[in-house]
């Protein structure tokens, strides 16, 4: 499945996002399994609330960490999310 950047992006109702205090690290937790995410991931995944783009997630996160050029980083690791269904894509 392809990534669409017109599309909104939001976290898999399936899976739940959440902190795992043992591991010390945001989670995803699935009926088969659980997969632990680093700081990057987590915070990527908790802006796929149903609300943004690509584009506006990548504005988002560019200004909270005061950096540029993340586009290909973060679409990279949002087409990974979506082909493994962490997240899913609606209509605008």
């Amino acid at each position: 499945m392809t990534l669409n950047p017109e599309q909104l992006l939001s976290f898999s109702p399936l899976h739940r996002l959440q902190w795992e205090e043992v591991q010390q690290k945001t989670v995803i937790l699935y009926p088969e399994g659980m997969v632990e995410l680093n700081q990057s991931s987590a915070e990527i995944l908790k802006l796929c609330d149903g609300t943004r783009t690509l584009a506006s997630l990548v504005s988002e996160l560019e200004t909270k960490f005061k950096t540029s050029d993340l586009t290909t980083d973060i679409t990279n690791f949002l087409e990974i999310a979506l082909n493994n269904g962490w997240i899913i894509q609606n209509d605008a």
